[in-house]
């Protein structure tokens, strides 16, 4: 069974209209706005979360189109290629695309684990 919306009963106090509630029609419209609060600060976390999703999702987009240019800036003296991220002695695969690519997306995996609150 469906609950009934109620209704107030309408006054006129000091020439202005207005709203007579019964306490248990107050105390349900207090309830009903805290409850409204609640929900609206859970949707601006979730608004939040996602905002950050988004930003991961486009920089790990940017990481697997195409080989970052970070990852092909030249170490001086040693004829490798490296980034902050990325310190250009992998050894794992032999490619260095892939292996930079692995460093990259670790990293911004770190950056936004370590951003997420």
């Amino acid at each position: 069974m469906a609950r009934q919306r109620p209704e107030p009963c309408h006054i006129t106090l000091g020439g202005r209209e207005a709203v007579a509630l019964t306490m248990e029609e107050y105390a349900q419209l207090i309830a009903s706005r805290r409850q409204i609060g609640g929900q609206s600060a859970r949707v601006r976390v979730l608004a939040q979360q996602v905002k950050r999703t988004e930003r991961f999702l486009d920089e790990l987009a940017a990481l697997v189109d195409g080989p970052t240019a970070a990852c092909r800036t030249p170490d001086e003296g040693a004829g490798r290629r490296t980034t902050v991220d990325c310190h250009g002695d992998h050894g794992t695969t032999g490619d260095t695309d892939t292996d930079c690519l692995r460093c990259a997306i670790a990293a911004l995996l770190r950056r936004h684990r370590d951003a997420t609150p």
